[in-house]
């Protein structure tokens, strides 16, 4: 059996939707010959938004885990600030309102002194432990990076270079990150440092990897480095034992944070107008996961927030249950400059729940095509707010008389499966170390 060592920020007990694909990826390798050993971060040194301790159980048995310490920025920006540390960590770091001085001050270092990202404090630290690793243990045929936080990216250049072993590059999110880019006070020197930074460590992979393809078209204009394409996904595993909560309502769900970027802006004068004609008399609305400020009063201006329930942040399994519970599922892509390519990993187990998935964002993009090949749903463009009526009314009426409207089938969207796409993942370690 060849050896991988696995490089990720994200894994168990950190919650949340970064951690799902590094997970998998561990879980189904030994299924294709390859052993891993994973490097990441020590609970008690990290900055996790979320715990879910129960993802643990999908650790396959005697697989070595080694965590080691980290420097942790956001310890300090709470702290400086006066916040909890699980604040300048979560959704409401983009979002709250930084008036003060120290905020101002402390956003502006977090966007141009931490470079690639705010988990560099965990590199030198990563670095170490690597190296130790590979000079104790058995030989390693390879090494597998996944990002963001992009810093892991950098442990493993380091690492690949020292000892000669291949590396791949999992790019899970733009580099720079366009979000974090747009949201924060980052400098254009501090722009062009970062690119400096990714330039000199792709270019020593023997391989990289995007989520999509448009994520690979633009790192490969921006880095004239060559990408493939392995998307996110679905455990089927994960839907096993889930139970539809059945109360009789018509229900909007969407799961995981909603960030000022993602706020459904055009849903929220949409119901409040249904309200006022005395339609979708049933209807309600589910967030589950953190919720930032902004959406709160978007849906406040427009007398709505009370049909919203809100459950915080709960096990990745519990979460599955409401997905499969939902009337029709709510997916809003990120509103910023590239939001075409942006292809949300919850769209994959969005698909899987075989419900109605109401798209937010550019029809002709990306997450678009998927709904549309696979038959999983409707993109609306943020601006469309009668087309977004309509097809509610459309959904809604189908429900009333008990033959509620489909979405993907399980044939489409067994295509998205993890232990298929982590067979991609060692085809190519594969072919890297032949001989």
């Amino acid at each position: 059996m060849k050896r991988v060592l696995f490089i990720s920020y994200y894994f168990p007990p950190s919650g949340g939707s970064g951690v799902q694909r590094p997970l998998k990826f561990v879980k189904y390798f030994r299924e294709f010959n390859w052993d891993p050993t994973v490097l990441t971060v020590d609970p008690k040194f990290a900055s996790f938004p979320d715990l879910d301790h129960a993802l643990e159980a999908d650790i396959p048995a005697n697989v070595r885990v080694i965590r080691t310490r980290s420097r942790d920025p956001y310890a300090a920006y709470a702290k400086w600030t006066g916040r909890k540390k699980s604040d300048a960590v979560g959704v409401g770091f983009l979002g709250a309102e930084h008036t003060s001085f120290k905020e101002k001050m402390a956003r502006w270092v977090r966007a141009n002194a931490f470079l690639p990202d705010a988990r560099r404090g965990w590199i030198r630290f990563a670095r170490q432990a690597g190296d130790q690793e590979i000079q104790d243990s058995a030989p390693f045929d390879a090494i597998v990076s996944t990002g963001p936080p992009h810093s892991a990216h950098l442990v493993a250049s380091f690492l690949s270079k020292k000892h000669g072993i291949p590396w791949v590059a999992d790019i899970r999110d733009s580099w720079p990150d366009v979000a974090y880019a747009e949201s924060l006070p980052t400098m254009r020197l501090a722009r062009k440092l970062d690119l400096a930074i990714r330039d000199k460590a792709l270019q020593l992979a023997a391989g990289r990897i995007v989520v999509s393809e448009d994520l690979g078209t633009s790192m490969e204009a921006s880095s004239g480095l060559k990408y493939d394409l392995i998307r996110n996904g679905f455990d089927p595993e994960d839907f096993e034992d889930v139970r539809p909560i059945q109360d009789g309502t018509f229900t909007l769900v969407h799961t995981g944070n909603l960030s000022p970027a993602r706020n459904p802006l055009p849903l929220w004068p949409v119901l409040a107008a249904g309200r006022a004609a005395g339609k979708w008399q049933l209807l309600k609305i589910v967030l589950v996961g953190n919720v930032d400020g902004t959406v709160w009063e978007s849906a406040r201006k427009h007398g709505v927030d009370g049909m919203i329930e809100h459950i915080p942040y709960v096990p990745h399994k519990e979460a599955l249950t409401h997905t499969c519970s939902a009337s029709v599922l709510v997916l809003p892509i990120n509103r910023v400059s590239n939001s075409a390519g942006i292809v949300t990993g919850k769209i994959y187990e969005y698909l899987a729940a075989g419900r109605p998935v109401l798209g937010l964002g550019d029809p002709k993009g990306e997450a678009s095509q998927i709904l549309r090949e696979s038959g999983g749903g409707r993109m609306f463009d943020y601006s469309n707010e009668a087309g977004i009526a309509d097809w509610i009314d459309s959904l809604y009426e189908a429900w009333v008389l008990g033959s509620p409207l489909p979405g993907a089938s399980p044939e489409r969207a067994a295509a998205y499966s993890r232990r298929s796409q982590t067979g991609q993942l060692v085809r190519m370690l594969d072919s890297l170390t032949e001989g």
